[in-house]
């Protein structure tokens, strides 16, 4: 079944490894020493009472160091239970005391050396065992012969088997002696389950669970489980988060079931994966917290350092402090505070992943409330012997030395630092025995530069007003010229037009493409069907005047109604029954389908500023545009083209003398097809019947 990947890799972790287990037989706990020492176990347990540490009256058996292993205790062969045995080791503690009058004498009557008043030594070693939902305490009795008795040497170690616990759980260990001399040992172990054992056969609750795999398939996580039909058994995914210090189980349980006979295993194989460490950087957010604090917030623990840097205006990479300010190793949800005396906007948190990927995250610090990245340059002050203290300054290629002959700003600028840093006119921002950094500011040196570029632009400035005078006429044609260019050039790529036309027959479009190459050499950006029809076919006329009109209207441009008697007759359809017939027209004829959105932005009063109109001279008379559509401009061609151009080019069109001149040209291209379209029998009829009883209508 595929799952996120970021929620697996997160909650899952690594297998265990594989372990082969000693074999017991029988139910009786059991203990044995080192050779030399004789031990004796108590029968049944005993109450754990620690008390309270004692003095040592002499030497004395204390536990040192605690080891585990894990083997296997059989009832039958195929009948074994998981148990953990248990190595105390132990060594004597303290010193013969001197009697007081020994003392008080001393040995000068003795010069002979006394021999050591060794005895054996005798303890009672306690065994703490904690694995929920056990928990039991053993007595072991361990005696020492005199002959081994050395203060302060290991005399060897006691072994007792076993203390029984369930696969996977978590057991804590701990050991002392009654009377207790000092503070008791203790131990934590994770268990392994059925998949980290070579012998499943021999014990039964492995037998209980299915055997599960994870896949991992891009982003996807693929789990995998292998169920035979008697096993009855619940799936949970978690999310496994344990850091700091060993909390009580009862804080970590987050998926199993408290029963204690609960058969349990798990796997978490993300846990070295880089693609799962990549998504838990992911959600990792470094904060800053007023003062001069941060913190890491992750779901989980992260291996990673952090670490001060210093970030140049620039936007180079971030410098990092170290030396002479430490890397900290992070924890992950608690706040963090670097040692400062002082906050600058160009130091950063920078915080790194201990893998190899690298991964990294940055915050510079208090930018709210110290403002943006300053141009300063940063001194590191490194402290020597007899007070002989050395500066650097940090720079993209390193920490250069001042007063040095390198190439860079802060080489070139080292001496007016040095006084700088003397005069007090720097910002110590961290010291201590070792060194400390300054922050110098570079404003004044920053001034000076650009004094001699002012100076620079103005004697240009200069020269070229003396020039004009000279050259006064000249200037002024060039001036001329360049106004003339540059309004060209802005009508270039000035409004754009959307030209609507009724197909009426083929002489009527021939005027109408006209028109539109024309306008194209005003120059206007010309949309009109007759120019897409590829694209009519694929969209349909509805869709393409829909894109083409959203277009012109997002760009300022302007819709072109061009009223023919036959587009009359189609806006007093719409206008009369609510719209054509289906399939009245043709399949490119864009006027029609355009209708349905045209006459709702008339009605609703947001025609004006979108729309103009036109017709042309002889083929239409001026009453015959329903009443509607004269809430915009309606424009005579050729007859009132000065006034239909300005009216398309807007505020920014030339001045009116090119306009004219535009005009003509325009009225010229016209002319030959919109004579032909009135030569045409019929035409000047039908023009002459759309007069102004046909516009009264509506």
């Amino acid at each position: 079944m595929p799952m996120p990947w970021f929620l697996l890799s997160l909650a899952l972790g690594r297998s265990p490894v594989v372990l082969s287990l000693e074999r017991l037989e029988g139910l009786q706990d059991a203990a044995r020493c080192s050779p030399g020492l004789s031990c004796h176990l108590w029968d049944g347990d005993v109450v754990c009472l620690p008390g309270s540490i004692v003095s040592a009256p002499g030497p004395v058996l204390v536990p040192t160091s605690l080891q585990t292993e894990l083997v296997r205790r059989c009832y039958q062969e195929t009948d074994c239970d998981l148990c953990v045995r248990v190595a105390v080791h132990l060594a004597v503690h303290g010193h013969w005391e001197k009697p007081e009058d020994e003392e008080k004498l001393g040995r000068a009557a003795d010069p002979e050396p006394e021999e050591p008043r060794n005895a054996s030594l005798q303890a009672q070693v306690v065994l703490s065992f904690q694995a929920y939902p056990t928990a039991r305490c053993v007595l072991l009795e361990v005696q020492v012969p005199a002959a081994l008795v050395q203060p302060g040497q290991s005399v060897g170690s006691v072994v007792f088997d076993c203390f029984e616990a369930a696969l996977g759980t978590e057991v804590q260990i701990w050991s002392y002696t009654q009377p207790r001399y000092q503070k008791e040992l203790n131990l934590t172990r994770q268990l392994p389950d059925c998949r980290g054992l070579e012998v499943q056969d021999s014990i039964q609750s492995c037998r209980a669970l299915p055997w599960l795999s994870v896949t991992a398939d891009g982003d996807n996580v693929h789990l995998v489980l292998d169920v035979s039909e008697e096993q009855s058994f619940g799936l949970s995914l978690y999310w496994n988060q344990v850091q700091g210090p060993v909390k009580p189980w009862w804080h970590r349980n987050l998926a199993w079931p408290l029963e204690p006979d609960s058969v349990r295993t798990s796997i978490c194989p993300f846990t070295e994966d880089p693609r799962a460490h990549r998504n838990l950087w992911r959600a990792a957010r470094l904060q800053l917290l007023p003062p001069r604090g941060w913190r890491l917030d992750a779901p989980c623990s992260l291996h990673a350092q952090a670490t001060l840097c210093w970030q140049a205006p620039s936007r180079g990479p971030c410098q990092p402090l170290v030396p002479p300010l430490p890397r900290e190793n992070v924890t992950v949800n608690m706040a963090l505070e670097f040692p400062l005396l002082k906050g600058h906007p160009n130091l950063c948190v920078q915080v790194s992943s201990w893998e190899k990927m690298q991964l990294q995250l940055q915050e510079c610090l208090w930018a709210d409330s110290l403002g943006p990245l300053k141009d300063d340059m940063l001194l590191v002050e490194a402290g020597g012997p007899q007070d002989n203290r050395s500066f650097c300054a940090l720079e993209p290629s390193g920490c250069t030395p001042l007063l040095s002959r390198a190439s860079t700003r802060a080489a070139r600028l080292g001496e007016q630092l040095l006084q700088d840093l003397h005069s007090g006119q720097c910002l110590q921002l961290w010291d201590d025995d070792l060194g400390a950094l300054w922050a110098c500011p570079m404003d004044k040196y920053i001034h000076q530069r650009w004094v001699l570029v002012w100076l620079a632009c103005l004697l240009f400035a200069a020269a070229l007003f003396l020039l004009f005078l000279l050259k006064k006429d000249h200037v002024k044609g060039w001036l001329r010229l360049l106004k003339e260019d540059i309004r060209a050039g802005a009508a270039a790529t000035g409004r754009a037009a959307l030209l609507l036309y009724s197909a009426d027959d083929a002489g009527f479009e021939r005027l109408v493409g006209a028109l539109a190459s024309a306008l194209c050499q005003v120059p206007l950006r010309v949309a009109v069907d007759l120019w897409s029809r590829r694209e009519l076919s694929a969209q349909g006329p509805l869709a393409w005047f829909h894109a083409q009109r959203r277009r012109t209207v997002q760009e300022g441009g302007l819709v072109v109604l061009i009223f023919s008697p036959g587009a009359v007759a189609l806006c007093h359809e719409w206008l009369q029954d609510a719209g054509p017939a289906p399939g009245a027209h043709g399949p490119h004829d864009a006027f029609a389908a355009s209708l349905s959105c045209v006459l709702p932005d008339f009605l609703q009063g947001r025609a004006p500023g979108r729309y103009v109109g036109a017709y042309f001279d002889g083929l239409l008379h001026a009453d015959a545009v329903p009443a509607l559509f004269r809430a915009v401009p309606v424009f005579s061609l050729p007859s009132q083209l000065p006034a239909f151009l300005g009216s398309l080019q807007g505020p920014r069109g030339p001045r009116p003398g090119r306009l004219g001149e535009r005009a003509e040209q325009v009225a010229r291209a016209l002319q030959p097809a919109l004579d032909s379209c009135l030569r045409t029998p019929g035409t000047a009829g039908m023009g002459r019947g759309m007069g102004p009883e046909a516009g009264d209508r509506t």
